[in-house]
């Protein structure tokens, strides 16, 4: 019995020490736990207890690996191509989005304490992008500002005729030769372009010694030909005009800007004194939302400022600006820079604010063409390569090479002061590009994912 309630009491004792071992470790390790429920982790690198952020990732293609410092963390969900990484140390990460078949995405992102740092428009695009042989003799080629049409100029030994082109079906039709314009032959056609709702085109050529203007109904079976007077309600003091919305922007040979309807029966004088005019340049009108530039050709871009109503330099040296699909953003670019000017607040990281001008990148190559392809990509033309860019500039700009140039013609090196040297168009309405070079014209593989 003695030795029975020895070991009863040494049990109890063995229990009570347990639960008071047990009770400590409890009240030390909850302030903890809640720090470690609420974000908290410790910093080896830097000794400090510090809360921790996160990475939200978008992703074109779906099911993409993320790796950070190296190492895969994570994959995009299936549904939305997105992936969230928690409890990241805030510092600055390289991050990197692969996927096999796929030109990789890097950038090093900054992490902040309680923060997600967000990178919503990562598209990776393919590795290999095809081109197909698509028609040969074409002599020019132009396309509707829809993307969804395309015209081009075939000759023979004696005559030219037009041909329409559907991009979306892939149909190929006769539309004009140049019999049907006169008996006698016509020795060619200018400034053809086409219409707001891609119904008709118009274009100029020479009769009898005199410019004669035409419009062409391109979707009547057949297409109906009839002359026109093109430009003849405007006055002839107007050196360039712009339409947007009933409204006519004009500037006139005195450098005066006014605002009126298509009657020009009142005007509103919008510029507070007029543009300083050079003579034997050419001068071009671009209106966005409230926005109004005013470009030199080939020099200065313009931008009208709303309170002192007067046009104030931009950018020197530009070649061409061009609005995004989305409306939001505008780029523009020079023989070896590209910037961009947003329209709008994006609430998006990296976040810009309306009237803002980043600087994209400058090249050593001179730069012929940009496109917007999507609403946070460019593809652009250099001397010899096709390229597509994001505009996310937070670190490194992920660039890809798509094609070189070259490989479209046999004679590039010699053609590349001729005014025929590879021209490569852009289409919106099935992300084909269209390269004509040497008379042949050439299709892509469909470019987003």
């Amino acid at each position: 019995m003695p030795k029975m309630n020895i070991m009863l009491e040494m049990e109890k004792r063995t229990r009570k020490i347990l639960f008071f071992t047990f009770f400590f470790i409890f009240i030390l390790s909850s302030p903890l736990l809640i720090l470690y429920i609420q974000g908290y982790r410790f910093d080896f690198e830097n000794k400090k207890l510090t809360q921790t952020g996160g990475l939200f990732l978008k992703v074109i293609p779906k099911q993409v690996q993320i790796y950070i410092e190296e190492e895969l963390v994570k994959e995009t969900d299936f549904f939305f191509g997105s992936a969230l990484i928690e409890n990241l140390l805030p510092k600055r990460n390289n991050i990197k989005v692969k996927k096999e078949g796929y030109f990789d995405w890097e950038k090093n992102l900054e992490i902040r304490e309680k923060e997600v740092t967000e990178a919503k428009n990562i598209v990776l695009f393919p590795k290999e992008t095809n081109f197909t042989f698509l028609f040969k003799g074409i002599k020019d080629s132009w396309f509707s500002k829809d993307g969804k049409k395309m015209i081009f100029k075939e000759e023979g030994e004696d005559f030219w005729e037009l041909k329409l082109y559907d991009l979306e079906q892939n149909v190929k039709s006769h539309l004009l030769k140049e019999s049907d314009i006169s008996k006698k032959g016509v020795d060619d056609i200018f400034d053809l372009e086409f219409s707001k709702d891609g119904e008709e085109i118009y274009f100029n050529t020479i009769l009898k010694e005199k410019e004669v203007s035409f419009a062409l109904e391109i979707n009547r079976e057949p297409p109906f030909l009839k002359e026109i007077e093109r430009y003849s309600f405007l006055p002839e003091d107007i050196i360039i005009h712009h339409q947007l919305n009933g409204e006519i922007y004009y500037l006139d040979n005195l450098g005066v800007f006014y605002k009126t309807d298509s009657s020009f029966s009142t005007k509103e004088k919008v510029t507070k004194s007029p543009f300083p005019l050079k003579q034997e340049t050419e001068y071009k009108l671009s209106i966005f939302s409230d926005l109004i530039f005013l470009i030199e050709e080939g020099k200065t871009l313009y931008l009208l400022n709303q309170e002192t109503k007067l046009f104030e330099v931009l950018f020197e040296g530009i070649k061409d600006l061009k609005i995004s699909p989305d409306g939001e953003k505008i780029a523009y670019f020079s023989n070896y820079e590209i910037r961009i000017l947003f329209l709008k607040d994006t609430p998006e990281e990296p976040r810009q604010k309306r009237g803002e001008n980043i600087f994209l990148f400058r090249l050593s190559n001179k730069i012929k063409d940009v496109f917007w392809i999507m609403p946070n990509h460019l593809l652009f033309i250099t001397e010899n390569n096709i390229k597509i860019t994001e505009i996310d500039n937070r670190d490194m700009i992920n660039t890809i090479s798509l094609a070189e140039l070259s490989f479209f013609t046999e004679n590039y090196s010699q053609s590349l002061n001729d005014q025929k040297s590879p021209e490569v168009f852009w289409s919106s309405a099935n992300e084909k590009l269209y390269i004509l070079a040497e008379e042949n014209l050439w299709i892509s593989s469909k470019l987003t994912p």
